[in-house]
């Protein structure tokens, strides 16, 4: 049997899209394992998906002055000898690393004993774990364009984002059963990452008596983000997150406004859903967000508003501009030359692996 390593951590965007790939890999005969930290969110996210887990000792790399600096090194060295050992005695084919620090030593080990790594980058920049991992990598995978020019030659792919196959599988009429709205109205979604957005939220709630004048709005507001005002509201659906039927409310959706992760603006496109995207400012993030969101939007998959900019009248003019010329953002969106990012991974890790 085949084996690979998933590697990656620190938050959920390091995690989901290593689980999107977990069926195709199945179907491809690979036996699955999973390197992350001992305590990190990984952990749980992973053993829930039923894949044996081992966690090492991990540091973080930081660019700032921190007094940790001049410990973890020592986390890191040490991570490295723990992931050594268990590559050897588990002698994968192949590793796939969707970055964060738990990944560097894994993927330092790995070249070390000369097996094949992919690596994946979300964001337009690549981030300082993942850039300290590139000289060990076959194959660097990125979501733009713009990032394969920043990746070292002859390895960058433009793949787009793994994401998981039940998402596409949703339907409008489970979405209104779920949430029980009439479907005479169109559907405004605003979902704001797996914490909220106390920002996104805010200004939402502001221009909501206007909102719901033409739409209907399904808010996915994040833990401990619900109000008790807006419980009764006619028309507005607030909870703090959806899981299984999340499809189902992306399948409703008719414009949606989000943060501009990496992996949620990957899901928007697979899901061909028009959007208005809110970056993190650069002032509480490296600024990733705000160029992933300006790429979208010269792709014409995606209006975005900056925090800064963001006004009452802004939000509800660009609301209604684009649900007005969804179809334009649909048709772009079908033209993307990200295809089917699981697909096309999982046949490069096959191949890497000897294709046995």
């Amino acid at each position: 049997m085949k084996r690979i390593v998933l590697t990656g951590g620190g938050t959920a965007g390091h995690v989901t899209p290593n689980l999107a790939l977990l069926p195709a890999l199945y179907e491809k005969g690979f036996e699955v394992r999973y390197i992350g930290s001992k305590a990190g969110i990984e952990k749980g996210l992973v053993e829930k998906a039923g894949v044996p887990y081992s966690g090492i000792d991990s540091g973080k790399l930081r660019r700032y002055f921190d007094v940790k600096n001049f410990t973890d090194p020592f986390h890191v060295q040490h991570g490295f000898h723990e992931a050594k050992t268990l590559l050897k005695e588990w002698r994968p084919d192949v590793i796939f690393s969707k970055g964060g620090f738990v990944a560097v030593p894994v993927v330092g080990a790995a070249r070390q004993l000369k097996i094949p790594v992919v690596i994946h980058e979300s964001d337009m920049t690549p981030g300082l774990a993942n850039k300290l991992s590139f000289p060990s990598a076959t194959k660097v995978c990125c979501n733009f364009p713009e990032t394969a020019r920043l990746l070292p030659p002859g390895k960058a792919v433009v793949t787009g984002c793994p994401i998981r196959r039940e998402l596409l599988s949703g339907t409008r009429e489970a979405g209104l059963a779920f949430t029980g709205l009439s479907g005479t109205k169109p559907v405004v979604m605003i979902i704001g990452g797996s914490l909220g957005s106390v920002h996104v939220n805010e200004a939402v709630r502001k221009v909501l008596p206007e909102l719901l004048k033409k739409y209907d709005v399904v808010h996915l507001c994040g833990k401990g983000n619900l109000s008790e005002e807006l419980k009764e509201t006619k028309g507005y659906l607030q909870y703090e997150f959806v899981s299984e039927e999340l499809k189902d409310v992306f399948a409703m959706a008719d414009v949606v406004i989000s943060r501009a992760g990496a992996n949620a603006i990957c899901e928007l496109l697979a899901l061909r859903k028009p959007n208005l995207l809110i970056p993190l400012s650069a002032a509480a993030s490296r600024g990733d967000q705000i160029l992933n969101a300006n790429s979208f939007r010269k792709q014409g998959y995606s209006e975005v508003l900056e925090e800064e900019e963001l006004t009452d009248e802004k939000l509800l003019t660009t609301v209604r501009r684009i649900y007005e010329d969804r179809d334009m953002y649909i048709r772009n969106m079908e033209k993307s030359s990200m295809g089917d990012a699981v697909s096309t991974i999982s046949a490069m890790l096959d191949e890497l692996a000897g294709g046995k």
